[in-house]
């Protein structure tokens, strides 16, 4: 008789230890699904904010025609997707940074995009000292990263390029023009492994 009771015993602590695993694997389960959610939920949010912030970027979106280097002097073996262009194949030199006052080569400048630089561009035939001045002041405000060059043959006077991204337009407005260098200045877009 002593015996049965043992093993009665046993048999309930065994059910017992049982219903316990079984509650701690629930309670697993349950704080698993919880922390998925919550990784979930904070991943679309910051993709909906990633999401926001380009919409709101100063400027038209273009598609990213890679960063294929060539050889310095060779002219781009695509044609680009804008004008002035905002990536796409290039030398592998940079222009130096600042205000030049002839036009420079597609090939060259693309590079200084796709280091996080800016370019601002102006498209003048008859001359235009006094905007020529004016977009100077704002890019002499920065000791590298932004250049800016005449562009003949732009459809506007004036064009603001970075990677993939270009705002056109026909007058001076000094707040347009430091809003987008701020908003793009120094950001590298060199593919990454």
């Amino acid at each position: 008789m002593a015996r049965a009771k043992h093993g009665t015993g046993t048999g309930r602590s065994r059910a017992l230890i049982r219903e316990r695993r079984e509650a701690q694997r629930r309670r697993q389960t349950w704080t698993a699904i919880a922390v998925g959610a919550v990784v979930v939920v904070a991943l679309a949010l910051l993709f909906g904010l990633n999401v926001l912030r380009a919409a709101n970027l100063p400027g038209e979106r273009l598609s990213d025609l890679g960063n294929l280097h060539i050889d310095e002097g060779t002219r781009s073996p695509i044609a680009y997707n804008s004008t002035p262009p905002t990536s796409g194949p290039h030398y592998p030199s940079l222009a130096e940074w600042g205000v030049h006052d002839e036009t420079l080569p597609d090939e060259l400048v693309v590079h200084n995009l796709e280091d996080g630089g800016v370019g601002v561009w102006y498209n003048c035939p008859e001359g235009c000292p006094e905007l020529v001045d004016q977009l100077a002041e704002v890019v002499g405000q920065y000791d590298e990263g932004v250049l800016m060059a005449p562009y003949p043959g732009m459809d506007t006077r004036i064009a603001l390029t970075a990677w993939t991204r270009i705002d056109r337009f026909e007058a001076f407005d000094e707040e347009r023009v430091a809003d987008f260098i701020e908003a793009y200045l120094g950001t590298d877009h060199h593919e990454r492994p």
